[in-house]
């Protein structure tokens, strides 16, 4: 009621109304840097806000260095990339698996030709998974006239060698086979996003990590193909599928051992979250491992040019140890080129600046009642 009749009074008044409109100024105008609202600080290559850092092992404080996107600096980063990459030692370095070694739980068919009490009694009448000879946890097997053989880690070729050494003191001319019927030693685990996560046992053919992947049912949609990784003993290996499958890129095709455990993740937290002045904020999906700042706020509907400072286009990289502010001044005629040529990593997060007449905007709005803003939008009807 006071603030109506307040208005109703100064209409028809465009002096009263410059005065009263300079007085709301002197007094609201220096606090408009302490409204409510994120934004960054103009003109400085340095944050405003201390972060935590990590050195020498350590966490402490600073402020972070505000990087302009550029052509060289994209450039360096790509090449760092490629580097990093080439530095990269996989197992596939390593000497490639050779004949299936017998081991622990291993289940073994011998057939000794021309003597068939040798053999498994009942012969073809017993259970496939009752027959053979398994192999004892301490790698050991007991067969006639030979007695205790010790079969772990040789090849079938060696382990019939050694038969037929031990029952040539007893029989001439023997003929000897051996075949694995049941392999158990050695396993390896894949789990995370596939349709059927488990345990697989290896067999006498080198298991590589696309045929693993095909055992568990291949991957579900969500599953993050470009960070897959595989653990060996203390080591984590990262493996790339989304280029092994799509570039062909065999050197992420990695032969598998026992024990190792492959791991897909999802893709819940390759994400990256545009907000300020856009179309749409929101969270956005990195698809097939990649995603560009021109991806990203064009799927956001792209800048408002009514709101934003297009000079102010940041890509904030939180990291786990060395926090990074990357700035792309919008106004510059190649920066969509650049914008589109700049990788997005997951947890990026890409802020548009707010225009400073916006920002007026938006703190008269608060600030002022609207009533107070009716007689502002007269004293402009007025002329002053």
């Amino acid at each position: 009621m006071i603030a109506s009749s307040f208005s109703n009074s100064l209409v028809g008044k465009p002096g009263a109304l410059a005065g009263i409109l300079a007085l709301w100024l002197s007094v609201f105008l220096p606090g408009c840097s302490l409204t409510p609202g994120m934004d960054m600080k103009r003109g400085s290559d340095i944050s405003d806000a201390t972060v935590p850092v990590m050195k020498d092992g350590k966490l402490v404080k600073e402020k972070v260095k505000i990087v302009p996107i550029t052509a060289d600096l994209i450039i360096e980063r790509e090449n760092a990339r490629l580097q990093d990459a080439s530095k990269l030692t996989l197992p596939s370095s390593e000497a490639g698996p050779g004949p299936y070694r017998v081991g622990p739980h291993d289940r073994l068919q011998i057939t000794v030709w021309d003597h068939p009490e040798l053999n498994d009694p009942g012969g073809e009448k017993i259970l496939p998974e009752l027959a053979g000879k398994v192999v004892q946890d301490d790698g050991t097997i007991f067969y006639p006239y030979v007695g205790t053989v010790h079969v772990a880690d040789k090849t079938v070729s060696e382990i019939r060698d050694l038969l037929s050494e031990g029952l040539s003191k007893y029989f001439k001319k023997v003929k000897l086979d051996v075949r694995v019927l049941s392999f158990e030693a050695h396993k390896v685990a894949v789990v995370g996003e596939v349709k059927h996560p488990g345990v697989q046992s290896m067999v006498d053919t080198p298991l590589n990590v696309a045929e693993a992947i095909s055992r568990a049912g291949g991957v579900t949609a969500e599953a993050d193909l470009s960070h897959v990784t595989l653990s060996r003993g203390e080591k984590l290996y990262p493996i790339n599928l989304q280029a092994l499958y799509e570039q062909g890129n065999n050197g992420q095709n990695l032969q598998l051992m026992d024990g190792d455990v492959l791991n897909v993740p999802d893709r819940y937290h390759s994400k990256v979250f545009v907000t300020g002045e856009v179309g749409r904020q929101q969270a956005l999906q990195i698809h097939k491992g990649k995603m560009t700042l021109a991806q990203a706020l064009s799927e956001s509907n792209g800048v408002d040019f009514n709101t934003s400072n297009t000079e102010e286009i940041y890509v904030i990289r939180a990291g786990q140890t060395k926090p990074e502010i990357f700035q792309l001044d919008g106004e510059s005629p190649d920066a969509m080129i650049l914008a589109e040529q700049f990788s997005l990593q997951p947890h990026d997060i890409v802020f548009v600046g707010t225009a400073g007449v916006t920002q007026w905007s938006r703190v008269l709005n608060q600030l002022l009642p609207s009533s107070f803003s009716q007689v502002m939008t007269r004293g402009a009807f007025y002329g002053f």
